[in-house]
């Protein structure tokens, strides 16, 4: 209990006159979005500081110059070791570097450390430089891809190489501005790293991982999506950012909100900040209230209901959550349900082994430009899916009877903003002879050659419930009928009714809008 009350002897209510004269007046004025400079930015700075109390912001440089001290500190020995560092740290070109950490960036997006380390890896070994990348093509960057989610990403990363190339000489901008201006893809947060870690500009940086930092230290409970909330939190990083070392105190941080300061169970007691976190120092507050004579720790001066930063009295402090109660958790919208079939269509007797067939997606949309399986979205209820799905194989592997349709199962697949569940099935034709000639947008691959192809995770499920299939493995499974004369059953008249429906004129498919 000692160490409790130590831990908040430097943060013991204030005198009256000190209170007095950090007290704000609330405007009820609120900054609004602008891209306007001068002075137009200088006014909504102004507007934005007349609504905040103190209590959220770093009002004393001493604080900040303490939280950039602590902060360098701890990163200095507890910074794991990261191969994009390490391509930094050796790297003394410029523009080389400068890649090097937009790479890492776009991949890190909505993707972890964990995953994104053997894909960087293996990316910067195949294009070492804007160059080498400008030279590829969109297939075997997707081919790269797959399976890092996120597809257009690995285009966009393309499309700014070769800007870089073609229209800027081969050098990247230097500034975080010149960066989201003039290359496609690349927002404030990305733009602010590569400009701060391989330039060296004294600009901040907010991203996940800084948001969650920020609003704990500086007790932010209003929603962080806001427009208010979004520049204040912009602005306590440019306050905050290290000029003599911009780049590594921008990685610090987010460095920080990933392996200390996490979503849940975070590691206060390991925190080199812990000391000016507001939202450490009300659960220490919490544990020292039924203490009597326990000392004070300072709060918001502006009551709860005008204060746009604070949790709101709907969402009040919950000692049970600590340190979680900040950021205040965004309403996430459920994603919207689709449906598609889609089919394995193998040629299990063609010379020189079997092949399985794919189809490449348009080239803008959800997916643009991969490789799957011959599919068709549906609509719920869809009572004909199977005559849907014949249809569109019919465009790919000729003509064959329904009865040669096998459904194996559903595969659901959900991407950020899509549940998309898939009704699968398997089709092998008859061939025995060398595999016929895939139309345009179509090809014959082996087993080998589709684990190594642009495809998506999505396809990769269904693939393994194919296989599972073919092995025996999966429940329900039967053995799989190879569509030849002498296996065909004499259709029933119902059947002979659906074949001839199946021979119409096939509608074109509308283009999928879905982009990601």
């Amino acid at each position: 209990m000692k160490k409790l009350r130590a831990s908040v002897r430097s943060h013991k209510k204030q005198p009256a006159n000190h209170k007095r004269r950090e007290k704000c007046v609330f405007n009820s004025s609120q900054a609004k979005p602008s891209g306007l400079n001068g002075l137009a930015k200088q006014k909504r700075e102004e507007l934005l500081q007349a609504s905040v109390s103190p209590y959220h912001l770093f009002s004393d440089m001493a604080d900040v110059t303490a939280f950039r001290r602590n902060l360098l500190s701890w990163y200095d020995q507890e910074k794991r070791d990261l191969p994009w560092r390490k391509w930094v740290k050796e790297e003394a070109n410029l523009d080389r570097r400068a890649y090097a950490v937009w790479v890492s960036e776009v991949m890190l997006q909505q993707t972890q450390v964990a995953t994104v380390i053997d894909y960087y890896t293996r990316w910067m070994q195949k294009w070492p430089t804007l160059q080498d990348l400008a030279s590829a093509s969109l297939e075997e960057v997707n081919q790269l891809w797959s399976g890092l989610g996120y597809y257009s990403r690995g285009r966009r990363l393309q499309e700014g190489a070769r800007k870089v190339v073609e229209e800027l000489g081969g050098h990247m901008p230097r500034t975080a501005e010149t960066l989201q201006q003039l290359l496609p893809g690349v927002g404030r947060y990305t733009a602010g790293a590569i400009a701060s870690i391989a330039f060296d500009q004294v600009t901040g940086v907010v991203d996940g991982n800084v948001l969650r930092v920020l609003c704990r230290v500086r007790a932010i409970g209003a929603d962080p999506t806001s427009t208010l909330v979004s520049h204040h939190l912009w602005d306590l990083a440019q306050q905050l950012v290290d000029p003599a070392r911009p780049g590594d105190f921008n990685q610090a941080a987010m460095e920080l909100g990933a392996t200390v300061c996490t979503p849940q169970r975070p590691l206060c007691s390991h925190c080199p900040v812990h000391s000016l976190c507001r939202a450490h120092q009300k659960v220490v507050q919490d544990q020292l209230s039924a203490l009597p004579g326990s000392p004070d720790i300072e709060e918001c001066d502006l009551n709860t209901r005008q204060c746009q930063l604070c949790l709101p009295s709907t969402n009040p402090w919950d000692p049970t959550v600590g340190v979680t109660n900040f950021p205040r958790k965004a309403s996430r919208r459920l994603p919207r349900e689709e449906y598609s079939a889609t089919c394995v269509v193998e040629q299990p007797r063609a010379i020189g082994g079997p092949l399985i067939l794919l189809v490449q997606r348009p080239n803008s949309g959800l997916l643009a430009g991969l490789w799957e399986f011959p599919s068709v979205p549906l609509e719920p209820p869809e009572q004909h899916q199977q005559k849907a799905l014949l249809q569109e194989l019919q465009r790919w592997s000729g003509t064959f009877p329904a009865t040669c349709l096998q459904h194996l199962g559903e595969v659901i697949h959900i991407f950020s903003h899509i549940k998309l569940t898939y009704q699968v099935y398997s089709l092998a034709l008859e061939e025995q002879t060398p595999a016929r000639t895939a139309p345009p947008g179509a090809r014959w691959l082996t087993w080998e050659e589709f684990r190594n192809a642009a495809v998506s995770t999505a396809m990769k499920k269904v693939f393994r419930m194919y296989e599972d299939h073919r092995r025996g493995t999966h429940k329900g499974s039967k053995r799989s009928q190879v569509c030849t004369p002498s296996s065909r059953k004499k259709p029933s008249r119902g059947q002979q009714v659906l074949d001839s429906f199946f021979q119409r004129p096939i509608p074109t498919d509308k283009p999928n809008s879905t982009t990601q």
